[in-house]
């Protein structure tokens, strides 16, 4: 082998141990993230059963509007304005994202 490649191959190897040692760093640095990671997947896995099951979701509401019509109600006038602002928000990040992306 001649001394160039062998340079190279020892600058490859001396490369991948400090990528290990900085991958294990990272790890536990994030180790204290960890139960926001968890919190997180959790509400998607409900979203995704929520929108696997929306007929449980009709019935809770229906069974709240009979029991209490003006707390559902109360509820509903939240989740409207909750989803309007929403709705604002994502649109607003979209139009920021493309036009970033665009001035790139």
């Amino acid at each position: 082998m001649n001394p160039s490649a062998l340079e190279l191959a020892l600058k490859k190897q001396r490369l991948q141990i400090a990528a290990e040692g900085l991958r294990m760093d990272f790890g536990r640095y994030a180790a204290g993230l960890a139960p926001a990671f968890t919190g997180a997947d959790c509400a998607v896995a409900s979203a995704r059963w929520l929108r696997r099951n929306p007929e449980i979701v009709v019935a809770t509401g229906v069974a709240l509007l009979v029991i209490r019509p003006r707390g559902a109600l109360r509820w509903a006038r939240r989740a409207f304005v909750g989803w309007q602002t929403w709705r604002k928000l994502r649109n607003f990040v979209e139009r920021r994202l493309t036009a970033s992306s665009r001035s790139q």
